[in-house]
Protein backbone atom coordinates (compact mmCIF):
# COMPACT_ATOMS: atom_id res chain seq x y z
CA UNK A 1 0.00 0.00 0.00
CA UNK A 2 1.29 3.19 -1.15
CA UNK A 3 2.25 5.66 2.00
CA UNK A 4 0.94 9.28 2.23
CA UNK A 5 0.93 11.91 4.14
CA UNK A 6 4.56 13.23 5.36
CA UNK A 7 5.49 9.58 6.13
CA UNK A 8 5.35 8.82 2.20
CA UNK A 9 6.98 12.18 1.52
CA UNK A 10 10.17 10.95 3.63
CA UNK A 11 9.69 7.54 1.92
CA UNK A 12 10.01 9.19 -1.27
CA UNK A 13 12.97 11.16 -0.14
CA UNK A 14 15.02 7.90 1.57
CA UNK A 15 14.31 5.86 -1.84
CA UNK A 16 15.57 8.46 -4.19
CA UNK A 17 18.53 8.78 -1.40
CA UNK A 18 19.15 5.47 -2.31
CA UNK A 19 18.75 5.86 -5.82
CA UNK A 20 21.55 8.53 -6.05
CA UNK A 21 23.83 6.98 -3.68
CA UNK A 22 23.77 4.13 -4.76
CA UNK A 23 24.40 4.81 -9.33
CA UNK A 24 27.36 7.10 -7.39
CA UNK A 25 28.74 4.65 -5.41
CA UNK A 26 28.76 2.72 -8.90
CA UNK A 27 30.15 5.25 -10.93
CA UNK A 28 33.26 5.69 -8.44
CA UNK A 29 33.75 1.52 -8.24
CA UNK A 30 34.24 1.31 -12.01
CA UNK A 31 36.29 4.73 -12.24
CA UNK A 32 38.66 3.71 -9.29
CA UNK A 33 41.59 3.43 -11.87
CA UNK A 34 41.33 6.61 -12.77
CA UNK A 35 40.89 8.41 -9.27
CA UNK A 36 43.59 6.93 -7.98
CA UNK A 37 45.85 7.91 -10.72
CA UNK A 38 43.89 11.82 -10.59
CA UNK A 39 44.30 11.53 -6.62
CA UNK A 40 48.28 12.67 -6.30
CA UNK A 41 46.92 16.20 -7.96
CA UNK A 42 46.21 16.96 -4.72
CA UNK A 43 49.51 17.21 -3.54
CA UNK A 44 51.14 18.57 -7.03
CA UNK A 45 53.74 21.36 -6.47
CA UNK A 46 53.30 23.57 -9.69
CA UNK A 47 51.35 23.73 -12.99
CA UNK A 48 53.72 21.19 -14.91
CA UNK A 49 53.36 18.76 -12.14
CA UNK A 50 49.18 19.44 -11.77
CA UNK A 51 49.63 18.83 -15.95
CA UNK A 52 51.58 15.80 -16.23
CA UNK A 53 49.16 14.01 -13.62
CA UNK A 54 46.09 14.85 -15.77
CA UNK A 55 48.02 13.49 -18.54
CA UNK A 56 48.57 9.88 -16.63
CA UNK A 57 44.91 10.07 -15.67
CA UNK A 58 43.48 10.84 -18.69
CA UNK A 59 45.15 7.63 -20.51
CA UNK A 60 43.01 5.55 -18.65
CA UNK A 61 39.98 7.67 -18.40
CA UNK A 62 38.48 6.29 -21.74
CA UNK A 63 39.00 2.85 -20.33
CA UNK A 64 36.92 3.78 -17.05
CA UNK A 65 35.54 6.68 -16.54
CA UNK A 66 33.75 7.15 -19.48
CA UNK A 67 32.24 3.56 -19.97
CA UNK A 68 31.17 3.86 -16.15
CA UNK A 69 29.81 7.73 -16.80
CA UNK A 70 27.57 6.15 -19.92
CA UNK A 71 26.04 3.39 -17.51
CA UNK A 72 25.47 5.73 -15.05
CA UNK A 73 23.29 8.03 -17.60
CA UNK A 74 21.60 5.32 -18.34
CA UNK A 75 20.39 4.58 -15.28
CA UNK A 76 19.23 8.62 -15.23
CA UNK A 77 17.37 8.10 -18.42
CA UNK A 78 15.33 5.23 -16.78
CA UNK A 79 14.38 7.74 -14.01
CA UNK A 80 13.76 11.09 -16.47
CA UNK A 81 12.03 8.37 -18.40
CA UNK A 82 9.35 7.68 -15.91
CA UNK A 83 10.93 3.96 -14.74
CA UNK A 84 11.84 5.20 -11.12
CA UNK A 85 11.81 1.48 -9.57
CA UNK A 86 14.11 0.18 -12.50
CA UNK A 87 16.91 -2.30 -10.99
CA UNK A 88 19.85 -0.42 -10.60
CA UNK A 89 22.54 -2.93 -10.56
CA UNK A 90 20.96 -4.70 -13.75
CA UNK A 91 20.70 -1.46 -15.43
CA UNK A 92 24.14 -0.22 -14.50
CA UNK A 93 26.12 -3.12 -15.60
CA UNK A 94 24.42 -4.28 -18.91
CA UNK A 95 24.46 -0.24 -20.31
CA UNK A 96 28.24 -0.86 -18.92
CA UNK A 97 28.97 -3.67 -21.20
CA UNK A 98 26.89 -2.77 -24.13
CA UNK A 99 27.77 1.01 -24.69
CA UNK A 100 31.57 0.32 -23.35
CA UNK A 101 33.04 0.51 -27.01
CA UNK A 102 31.37 3.71 -28.37
CA UNK A 103 32.08 5.52 -24.63
CA UNK A 104 35.34 4.04 -25.06
CA UNK A 105 35.88 5.64 -28.67
CA UNK A 106 34.11 9.17 -27.58
CA UNK A 107 36.19 9.24 -24.66
CA UNK A 108 39.41 8.95 -26.63
CA UNK A 109 38.68 11.66 -28.60
CA UNK A 110 37.11 13.63 -26.36
CA UNK A 111 40.60 13.08 -23.84
CA UNK A 112 42.45 14.13 -26.91
CA UNK A 113 40.51 17.72 -27.58
CA UNK A 114 40.43 18.36 -23.78
CA UNK A 115 43.91 18.19 -23.65
CA UNK A 116 44.60 19.85 -26.49
CA UNK A 117 42.04 22.98 -25.09
CA UNK A 118 44.26 22.58 -21.72
CA UNK A 119 47.83 22.90 -23.55
CA UNK A 120 46.36 26.06 -25.56
CA UNK A 121 44.83 27.78 -22.64
CA UNK A 122 48.27 27.57 -20.53
CA UNK A 123 50.48 28.56 -23.74
CA UNK A 124 48.41 31.91 -24.24
CA UNK A 125 47.62 32.49 -20.28
CA UNK A 126 51.29 32.20 -19.41
CA UNK A 127 54.14 32.00 -22.72
CA UNK A 128 52.21 34.82 -24.60
CA UNK A 129 50.95 37.34 -22.52
CA UNK A 130 50.26 39.97 -25.07
CA UNK A 131 47.46 37.28 -25.98
CA UNK A 132 46.56 36.50 -22.90
CA UNK A 133 43.49 37.22 -23.14
CA UNK A 134 42.73 35.05 -25.87
CA UNK A 135 43.37 32.46 -23.00
CA UNK A 136 39.36 33.30 -21.87
CA UNK A 137 38.37 32.08 -25.27
CA UNK A 138 39.29 28.43 -24.24
CA UNK A 139 37.97 28.76 -20.91
CA UNK A 140 34.49 29.21 -22.65
CA UNK A 141 35.49 26.14 -25.46
CA UNK A 142 36.10 24.13 -22.43
CA UNK A 143 32.73 24.83 -21.12
CA UNK A 144 31.09 23.91 -24.65
CA UNK A 145 32.66 20.74 -25.04
CA UNK A 146 32.12 19.25 -21.82
CA UNK A 147 28.26 20.36 -22.04
CA UNK A 148 29.05 18.48 -25.59
CA UNK A 149 29.87 15.31 -23.79
CA UNK A 150 27.01 15.58 -21.28
CA UNK A 151 24.90 15.13 -24.50
CA UNK A 152 27.34 12.41 -26.07
CA UNK A 153 26.48 10.22 -22.91
CA UNK A 154 22.74 11.13 -23.18
CA UNK A 155 22.87 9.88 -26.91
CA UNK A 156 25.12 6.92 -26.23
CA UNK A 157 22.46 5.34 -24.23
CA UNK A 158 19.01 6.91 -26.05
CA UNK A 159 19.86 6.11 -29.63
CA UNK A 160 21.48 3.55 -31.97
CA UNK A 161 24.16 5.35 -34.04
CA UNK A 162 27.37 5.06 -35.06
CA UNK A 163 30.10 6.73 -32.98
CA UNK A 164 31.24 9.74 -35.79
CA UNK A 165 27.67 10.27 -35.56
CA UNK A 166 27.09 10.61 -31.95
CA UNK A 167 29.73 12.45 -31.45
CA UNK A 168 28.84 14.84 -34.07
CA UNK A 169 25.25 15.54 -33.39
CA UNK A 170 26.27 16.24 -29.68
CA UNK A 171 28.28 18.65 -30.98
CA UNK A 172 25.45 20.26 -32.74
CA UNK A 173 23.03 19.75 -30.40
CA UNK A 174 24.96 21.66 -28.18
CA UNK A 175 26.05 24.91 -30.31
CA UNK A 176 22.16 24.76 -31.72
CA UNK A 177 20.49 25.07 -27.85
CA UNK A 178 22.94 27.37 -26.11
CA UNK A 179 20.26 28.10 -23.55
CA UNK A 180 19.46 24.56 -22.58
CA UNK A 181 23.58 24.64 -22.94
CA UNK A 182 24.39 27.09 -20.64
CA UNK A 183 21.40 25.95 -18.13
CA UNK A 184 23.26 22.56 -18.06
CA UNK A 185 26.54 24.24 -17.57
CA UNK A 186 24.79 26.37 -14.94
CA UNK A 187 22.66 23.48 -12.64
CA UNK A 188 26.10 21.01 -13.50
CA UNK A 189 28.48 23.61 -11.91
CA UNK A 190 26.14 24.64 -9.16
CA UNK A 191 26.12 20.73 -7.90
CA UNK A 192 29.85 20.40 -8.34
CA UNK A 193 30.36 24.07 -6.80
CA UNK A 194 27.92 22.91 -3.44
CA UNK A 195 30.16 19.18 -2.89
CA UNK A 196 33.46 21.38 -3.18
CA UNK A 197 32.37 24.54 -1.17
CA UNK A 198 32.98 22.95 2.31
CA UNK A 199 35.24 19.99 3.90
CA UNK A 200 31.36 19.36 5.42
CA UNK A 201 29.66 18.85 1.74
CA UNK A 202 32.75 16.55 0.09
CA UNK A 203 30.41 13.40 1.09
CA UNK A 204 28.40 14.28 -1.51
CA UNK A 205 30.77 13.75 -4.32
CA UNK A 206 31.48 9.93 -3.34
CA UNK A 207 27.79 9.36 -3.08
CA UNK A 208 25.24 12.04 -5.17
CA UNK A 209 27.12 14.13 -7.16
CA UNK A 210 28.02 12.14 -10.22
CA UNK A 211 24.45 11.24 -10.56
CA UNK A 212 22.84 14.17 -9.69
CA UNK A 213 24.65 15.80 -12.60
CA UNK A 214 23.52 12.69 -14.96
CA UNK A 215 20.17 13.22 -13.97
CA UNK A 216 20.25 16.89 -14.60
CA UNK A 217 21.67 16.49 -17.96
CA UNK A 218 20.12 14.09 -19.64
CA UNK A 219 16.89 15.85 -18.06
CA UNK A 220 17.90 18.86 -20.05
CA UNK A 221 18.81 16.44 -23.06
CA UNK A 222 15.64 14.63 -22.54
CA UNK A 223 13.67 18.21 -22.88
CA UNK A 224 15.53 19.30 -26.08
CA UNK A 225 15.12 15.67 -27.56
CA UNK A 226 11.00 15.75 -26.80
CA UNK A 227 10.32 19.38 -28.11
CA UNK A 228 12.20 18.26 -31.61
CA UNK A 229 10.42 14.66 -31.57
CA UNK A 230 7.34 16.97 -31.28
CA UNK A 231 7.88 19.58 -34.17
CA UNK A 232 9.17 16.60 -36.37
CA UNK A 233 5.28 14.99 -35.30
CA UNK A 234 3.75 18.23 -36.33
CA UNK A 235 5.65 18.65 -39.53
CA UNK A 236 4.73 15.40 -40.68
CA UNK A 237 1.42 15.76 -39.65
CA UNK A 238 1.36 19.05 -41.78
CA UNK A 239 3.13 17.09 -45.10
CA UNK A 240 0.46 14.48 -44.44
CA UNK A 241 -2.44 16.66 -44.56
CA UNK A 242 -1.12 18.84 -47.73
CA UNK A 243 -0.28 15.20 -49.64
CA UNK A 244 -4.03 14.36 -48.55
CA UNK A 245 -5.63 17.81 -49.79
CA UNK A 246 -3.28 16.98 -53.07
CA UNK A 247 -4.71 13.80 -53.76
CA UNK A 248 -8.48 14.83 -53.28
CA UNK A 249 -8.23 17.67 -55.30
CA UNK A 250 -6.30 15.34 -58.19
CA UNK A 251 -9.60 13.10 -57.18
CA UNK A 252 -11.84 15.93 -57.81
CA UNK A 253 -10.25 17.17 -61.43
CA UNK A 254 -10.13 13.28 -62.19
CA UNK A 255 -13.92 12.76 -61.14
CA UNK A 256 -14.84 15.61 -63.21
CA UNK A 257 -12.86 15.07 -66.47
CA UNK A 258 -14.48 11.18 -66.43
CA UNK A 259 -17.92 13.16 -66.10
CA UNK A 260 -17.25 15.43 -68.45
CA UNK A 261 -15.55 11.92 -70.64
CA UNK A 262 -19.06 10.05 -70.23
CA UNK A 263 -21.10 13.04 -71.05
CA UNK A 264 -19.72 13.08 -74.42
Amino acid sequence: MEMRGMMGGFYKISEWIMRLSVTNVLWIICSLPFIILLFPVLFAQNGDQLLGYFIVAGVVAPFTVFPATAAMFAVARKWVMGEVDAPLLRTFFRNYKDSYKQSMIGGIIYVILFSILIVDFRVYLVKLESLKLLSYLFIALFALLAVSLFNFFSMVVHYHMKTMQLLKNAVLLTIGRPFRSLSTVIMSGAVIGISVSSAKLMFLIPFFTGAVVALLSFWNFYAVYTKLQDQMQKAAEAEAEEERKRLEEEGLVLNTEEGQASIK
